[in-house]
């Protein structure tokens, strides 16, 4: 039991680690960069605050590697309660991982078409602008995409949490609701996107159903040293 407290210990401390520093990237940074139906007052903010989106682009390759950690500490944690399962969560859980390292590269494509880069002097300044609000824009759809992934992989784990023994088994509920809550957004908004703002709102009282858990590892675990 000590050295499963230690793996939960571990898987605990990494997924606090993501769930501090994702925000600063996926949420913040867009928040505070993106006019919605601006593009040139959203290149003026790029073209004052670049270092903020060099931030976002740190955050989002720093909790992806993190990610990776985190799954492997969860699979020690899970694999004598049933391989089969913790096997298709690591799967799901690094599926995403190359998409949005990949992604970050509609945020670069940004920075350099709100810059003033010679080889771009062939546009004019309002066109320029034009696509950097779109790269941010398809940066945001990627988002979408890696959240199904987030979504799907919470399924396996609550049910490696429900089936564990060891684990109380609501924490194991909270992450299929969490995960359901994920799928439904990112459905809305990639393939019903009038539904989107109302389903949204829905979806984050449930993706809340993941947070639990990181504390009961992080705790838990930190009772067995």
């Amino acid at each position: 039991m000590t050295e499963t407290r230690q793996n939960a210990r571990i898987a605990g401390f990494l997924y606090l680690l993501i769930a501090v520093t994702a925000p600063i990237g996926l949420v913040y940074v867009p928040g505070q960069l993106i006019v919605p139906g601006d593009a040139t007052a959203t290149a003026e903010r790029l073209r004052a605050s670049g270092w903020l989106l060099r931030v976002g682009i740190g955050s989002e390759l720093f909790h992806q590697v993190v990610g990776i950690f985190l799954v492997l500490a969860l699979y020690r944690l899970f694999k004598a309660v049933n391989e089969r399962l913790a096997v298709m969560m690591v799967i799901l859980s690094l599926t995403p991982v190359p998409i949005v390292m990949l992604n970050t590269l509609g945020e670069i494509a940004a920075l350099t078409l709100a810059g003033n880069t010679a080889y771009l002097s062939a546009f004019d300044r309002r066109q320029l602008d034009v696509l950097a609000l779109l790269s941010l824009r398809l940066h945001t759809r990627g988002i979408d995409v890696a959240s199904i992934f987030w979504g799907l992989w919470l399924f396996p784990f609550g049910m490696l949490v429900i089936r564990s023994g060891f684990i109380p088994r609501v924490f194991g509920y909270l992450l299929m609701v969490a995960g359901v809550g994920y799928l439904a957004a990112a459905t809305a908004t990639l393939l019903m996107p009038q539904f989107a703002p109302a389903v949204g709102q829905v979806a984050m009282i449930l993706e809340i159903g993941e947070v639990p858990i990181i504390f009961w590892l992080l705790l838990w675990g930190a009772r067995g040293t």
